[in-house]
């Protein structure tokens, strides 16, 4: 069994990683609703299966909301990837970079149907660790220039600005009026990015609440976008910027507009004009893991 690090994962491209995804979403791949649960006062388990004809896989996360101050990651994985034909294990890799490259790649995926073919600047709403990865997956879709990074702790805008060569900004409403993609990777359970300062043409790229009950986004953001999931069923069961927009009456369910399996299969358009607002919300899919995890595997076989 091969043992794959966060080095070993970063040695493919985030086109490498979007490619995969697209094919995923385009085949045939087994991926129930993950199972999750609340462990402690701030810990919630994730455990998430996917197999196609080939592979099977699980991934393990716990997502540990009161790691930041002690200097651990929030969100920590592994990842075990068997060969369908044996039974046996093939592969054991870093879940937690594994993750980050993955979830920036399916939004990245998204923006290439979603956002504006000239989007040229991006604005980073949270500078966590998954932040680098996302300003790099959407330069490998979109012709970024210039990146701008807002936080709540400024010093945390500073240092993730510094490694991707951006820029930090203390004002989100003037940032949000020059964006061409906005990106949320909060751990927000309220509003941060708001429908008022939102731009046409902008295109919304929502990441960062997991859970039912918590948002990023106002309903007014909501309300003026066309709506664009990657799977349906995550999104009825954990996104909390469009049940709560729905339960504040300025969301129908059925206006969703696709879903990625839609998108990359040609069922449905993405992006019709250069006003309108997208809006793309990732629930996360064992799907995304299984595509990366296999794709990591067999370039190294």
């Amino acid at each position: 069994m091969k043992v794959f690090t966060a080095a070993d994962l970063a040695a493919c491209s985030y086109g490498d990683y979007i490619e995969a995804l697209r094919t995923a979403f385009q085949g045939q791949v087994t991926a129930p609703q993950r199972f999750v649960d609340d462990t402690g006062p701030a810990t919630t388990l994730l455990i998430m299966p996917a197999w196609d004809q080939r592979f099977t896989g699980i991934k393990t996360v716990t997502v540990k909301t009161d790691n930041g101050p002690l200097g651990h990651p929030t969100v920590q994985a592994s990842y075990l990837l068997i060969d369908n034909e044996t039974g046996a294990p093939v592969a054991v890799m870093d879940g937690t970079e594994l993750t980050r490259r993955r979830t920036a790649a399916a939004s990245a995926l998204a923006a290439d149907y979603l956002a504006a073919k000239t989007a040229s600047t991006l604005l980073l709403v949270g500078a966590g660790a998954l932040a680098p990865h996302f300003a790099r997956a959407h330069a490998a879709v979109r012709p970024i220039k210039r990146v701008m990074v807002y936080n709540r702790t400024p010093e945390k805008a500073v240092s993730v600005a510094q490694e991707i060569g951006g820029e930090a900004i203390s004002d989100l409403e003037a940032a949000m009026a020059e964006a061409d993609i906005i990106t949320g990777i909060t751990s927000a359970t309220g509003p941060v990015i708001k429908g008022a300062w939102v731009k046409p043409g902008t295109h919304i790229d929502l990441v960062g609440a997991y859970k039912p009950e918590s948002r990023e986004t106002d309903a007014a953001a909501v309300a003026m976008s066309r709506v664009f999931v990657d799977t349906r069923d995550g999104a009825l069961h954990e996104a909390g910027d469009l049940l709560m927009a729905q339960k504040e009456g300025q969301f129908k369910w059925d206006a969703i507009q696709a879903d990625l399996f839609e998108l990359t299969q040609g069922k449905m358009l993405g992006r019709k004009t250069d006003a309108e607002v997208t809006l793309f919300k990732s629930s996360g899919t064992a799907l995304e893991d299984l595509a990366a995890a296999a794709m990591v595997y067999l370039r190294a076989s």
